[in-house]
């Protein structure tokens, strides 16, 4: 999404980029490849984005060892990605058609949904930092606060301030005529001032604040972990919560590196020059490749999330009695496949329901 109303879905200028020497035959064969390069990437991210992040929803849904406050802020990050890849087939079809080809109730719908999922990623990103820092820094109050039901209450509230945050682009989103005779999908400003205006307010309360407020957190946990770092029992709890809190800050490093450059356009376009619309188009990708990324980093650093997707890809083969701690499930139901035979299926090669129901396996991590 582009705030400040001089590029947005599919609209790309008519004139030639600044600053490049290249003739009109040259710009337009670049701009027929983008028509085939651009939307293959966004199907490519929404097919990557979609299945991943469904994954982790019903991984979470579906086991009750994952049922975890710190995993339930971690299902609404998951949901507000899934939604946020919803918006990727429209970007897709305007930009291969180049105009805004669903009418203004879509317009206003896509870009509202749009909004709302991206303000919501950083909130829970920040809730998710936060959450980090009282387990880490305030164990025995952490009892009281990081229980599942507190979790769901403060994801209401995040979905609520989303919400607000994104009321300009509920009241001022709407079709625009483009210059070329088309359609495009675009921001009503009262006056120009409102877009740079609106460019500085979403930099701020979608990253700048809410990535300070991360920093914060991570600065504290690393200044107590060194003050508290020789006292009894505090190395084994460290360990226990060190995987968590890895995954949670490579999350939100990722978070950063996406949408960054994202950012950075958006306050050129306003304050300086637009930049090359080829160049805005990728960085509006790269900030839609982080909702795809989230999923393959938890399958990395987390276990409990490895064996769990890990299972689901080899559903019928792994439902096993064998340890969950010790086990590469994929790897179990391969070798079960190939060594057993027909013959032993009613008795050794048969699923079980009893040691995974309801995800009640064992293990002895900390569970992610």
């Amino acid at each position: 999404m582009n705030f400040n109303g001089s590029q947005d879905y599919g609209s790309y200028p008519t004139g030639l980029p600044y600053n490049t020497s290249m003739d009109y035959e040259d710009y337009y064969q670049e701009l027929d490849a983008s028509k085939i390069i651009i939307p293959s990437i966004y199907a490519l991210v929404c097919c990557v984005g979609l299945t991943g992040n469904a994954m982790v929803i019903y991984v979470i849904l579906k086991y009750a060892k994952m049922k975890t406050a710190t995993n339930i802020y971690i299902l609404n990050l998951a949901i507000a990605d899934e939604l946020f890849m919803l918006s990727v087939p429209f970007l897709a079809t305007s930009a291969a058609v180049r105009h805004w080809p669903f009418g203004s109730l879509m317009c206003r719908l896509v870009l509202s949904v749009d909004g709302i999922n991206m303000f919501t990623s950083i909130f829970c990103l920040t809730v998710l930092s936060v959450d980090r820092y009282v387990a880490v820094v305030h164990p025995i109050k952490a009892a009281r606060y990081r229980r599942p039901t507190v979790a769901k209450v403060v994801n209401v509230c995040v979905w609520g301030l989303s919400l607000i945050v994104i009321l300009p682009i509920i009241i001022f989103a709407d079709t625009v005529p483009a210059q070329d005779g088309g359609v495009d999908c675009n921001f009503l400003w009262p006056e120009s001032a409102w877009s740079e205006a609106f460019v500085v307010y979403t930099f701020l309360l979608g990253f700048l604040l809410p990535v300070g407020a991360i920093c914060l957190c991570y600065c504290l946990m690393v200044a107590r972990m060194r003050a508290v770092g020789l006292k009894a029992g505090w190395l084994q709890r460290r360990r226990s919560e060190k995987k968590i809190t890895r995954m949670v800050l490579l999350v939100v490093a990722v978070f950063v590196l996406c949408w960054m450059p994202f950012y950075i356009v958006q306050l050129v376009s306003v304050f300086h020059r637009p930049p090359d619309p080829m160049v805005t188009q990728l960085f509006v990708i790269l900030s839609y490749v982080n909702s795809g990324a989230n999923p393959i980093l938890y399958g990395f650093v987390s276990d409990n999330f490895r064996r769990s997707f890990q299972r689901i890809v080899c559903f019928r083969w792994l439902e096993s009695g064998l340890d969950a701690e010790q086990v590469d499930y994929c790897a179990v139901a391969l070798k079960k496949q190939a060594t057993c035979s027909p013959l032993d299926f009613p008795k050794d090669c048969t699923a079980s329901d009893m040691v995974f129901r309801n995800g009640t396996y064992t293990s002895r991590t900390t569970t992610v």
